[in-house]
């Protein structure tokens, strides 16, 4: 294990990588021993209250906090590399698996109108997430954006939801992975699997979605840059099999099969959104890159926008395919576009499809393991998570104590745990993180601290609550009477006066200064509106798991987080005096 180190007077000996103290775990004062931990744990509500209220700034989120990781990521990324890499984080699982088993389960040949439903709502965060990239190119994404602009305690919400979407997604997708191998091979459903006599939805067990993610997260932390290149290859794979599934679809189409169009209802259409909206997942990984991104102000719109656009089309275009091709009482749930080919006695473009489909989920795992490990690192310098996931190999250049950290997680989730239990736990994670993000942006729009009179502030605050309430209540009332009018009629009129509101009323603080966000607050507003409706088209199942993961979550942050997040503020605090101190009795922090 390596240590900080006097050479002579003045020389200091670089800290190995590979070290494994308590002091690179638990630096902060609070954890120093028993009696400071009690001391900490005391001052509960005090610190609490200081957190809540606290925001960081945009030159420590840029500065400071990078110095955290010793090392700094190499800056090897253009908008070509970063265009691919949102091909290659998007186009996966969800588009091949999902597709089917929505179509299937809850809206039939309307699918299409789900991917479109979902595409706008992904498309408005890509704009909030795009704003935010340029003005603040770090590796934290939305959870850096978030402790600028709404404070510590949001952040670590919105941090330990960002960790379980990285955890959960990359398991999905792996389980999905296997699901097409056996398609692949032409074994029977589940073939692949070991099965037990465990609790349904746990009790197959999944050996080679856990050699994938290895293999993904083993060539994340090799390089950026060789990872990229092959993301290139894969995805341009990826692509050709995509218009082969379009045309080759459409050339086969039977317009019958979109008959009737509407099976489930328009409230089909709104629950099937909410689990694809899955699949536009991954895109925010684009954000986290910006630390390694040559041009930020230029390679993350050209890289964000251009991929999600294209995308979002080519989702419409393939579900729209798949609705033709075969009957929706007839999609198979798991390999919907391998098996319909089949049916139409096209048997070897089933094995055209699987194999593209693997590309594509392969791409999904590779680019994940890359955005994922970089959301971790952030989180962990700001010590909500121990700082030594926050360290940067100084030959690779790459975060390879939070890839391991993403992927022994995943690993073991996707052992054990089916693609059906996965998916709604991660789209309610997803789509609430997304919706924060949208109210962030308002903030950072509106509010500036020591600028902004407290009477806009308030403005500010009463606004958001009527947009974020009204919304909830549409949302409400959609899954309570799908067909009724009434409760529309008072939450829409109050979602449209809060942003009003905003608009003729206050005055923007802060301009962006390459790139912003057209039709401010409105498209912000509609983001919110729209994550939120997603939000409650799912069922009840995924909030009890959220709860449950947000209580846990609370339960971590009352008895380490906290603690550690305050020392960490207050040691920035410290007199350079008392930082010398510090770094002479070995320890790691700043």
């Amino acid at each position: 294990m390596g240590s900080m180190g006097e050479v002579g007077d003045d020389e200091i000996q670089p800290r190995s990588y590979w070290r494994w103290s308590k002091q690179d775990f638990l630096p902060e004062e609070s954890f120093k021993n028993w009696a400071s931990y009690r001391s900490a744990l005391s001052q509960t509500c005090f610190r609490f209250k200081d957190r809540l209220t606290s925001r960081s700034e945009d030159a420590n989120e840029i500065g400071e906090m990078r110095k955290q990781s010793e090392n700094d990521m190499k800056r090897c990324l253009t908008w070509w590399d970063l265009t691919w890499f949102g091909f290659g984080s998007v186009i996966g699982a969800g588009i091949f698996v999902l597709t089917g088993q929505e179509a299937h389960d809850h809206a039939g040949p309307a699918i299409v109108l789900s991917y479109v439903a979902s595409g706008v709502s992904a498309l408005l965060s890509v704009f909030c997430y795009t704003e935010f990239a340029v003005e603040i190119p770090v590796a934290g994404g939305s959870f850096a954006y978030l402790r600028i602009e709404l404070g510590d305690f949001a952040a670590f919400i919105t941090a330990g939801n960002i960790l379980l979407e990285s955890i959960v997604g990359s398991a999905a997708v792996a389980r999905a992975w296997t699901s097409y191998f056996t398609n692949l091979l032409n074994r029977p459903k589940n073939s692949l699997r070991i099965h037990t006599n465990l609790t349904e939805g746990y009790n197959l067990l999944d050996p080679i979605a856990v050699a994938v993610l290895a293999i993904a997260a083993t060539l994340a932390m090799i390089s950026t840059r060789k990872t990229s290149v092959f993301n290139w290859i894969a995805s341009a794979i990826n692509t050709v099999v995509i218009l082969f599934v379009i045309i080759a679809g459409f050339a086969n189409a039977d317009p019958s099969n979109l008959t009737p169009f509407l099976p489930y209802g328009v409230k089909g259409i709104f629950q099937a959104a909410a689990i694809v909206y899955f699949a536009y997942g991954g895109f925010d990984n684009i954000a986290t890159m910006a630390e390694e991104t040559k041009n930020p102000s230029r390679d993350i719109p050209l890289g964000l926008l251009g991929s999600m656009s294209i995308v979002t089309i080519i989702y419409c275009l393939m579900a729209l395919s798949l609705s033709m091709m075969q009957d929706y009482r007839e999609i198979d749930t798991q390999a919907a576009y391998s098996v319909a080919f089949q049916s139409l006695g096209m048997k070897w473009a089933k094995y055209l499809v699987a194999l593209g489909a693997l590309k594509g989920m392969t791409t999904v795992l590779l680019v994940g393991a890359l955005g994922q490990a970089r959301y971790v690192t952030h989180i962990a310098r700001a010590h909500m998570i121990p700082p030594w996931f926050a360290l940067v190999h100084p030959k690779t250049g790459t975060p390879i104590n939070a890839t391991l950290l993403i992927t022994i997680s995943s690993g073991l989730i996707a052992f054990f745990s089916s693609l059906g239990v996965l998916t709604s736990l991660l789209s309610v994670s997803t789509l609430f993180i997304f919706m924060m993000m949208a109210v962030a942006l308002l903030v950072r729009r509106y509010y500036v601290t020591g600028v902004t009179p407290t009477i806009n502030l308030l403005k500010l605050v009463i606004f958001l609550l009527i947009i974020v309430a009204s919304s909830m209540g549409t949302s409400a009332y959609w899954g309570l009477n799908p067909n009724g009018w009434v409760g529309y009629a008072i939450t829409v009129p109050l979602w449209f006066m809060g942003t009003a509101g905003i608009a003729v009323f206050l005055p923007q603080q802060r301009a962006p200064k390459v790139w912003g966000v057209p039709l401010v607050p409105w498209l912000p507003s509609l983001s919110i509106a729209t994550n939120l409706f997603l939000m409650g088209s799912l069922g009840s199942e995924a909030f009890i798991r959220f709860g449950i993961c947000t209580i846990l979550m609370l339960v971590y942050y009352v008895f380490f987080g906290l603690h550690a997040t305050y020392d960490m503020a207050h040691q920035q605090q410290k007199p350079e005096s008392l930082k010398l101190d510090d770094g002479e009795t070995g320890k790691t922090g700043p």
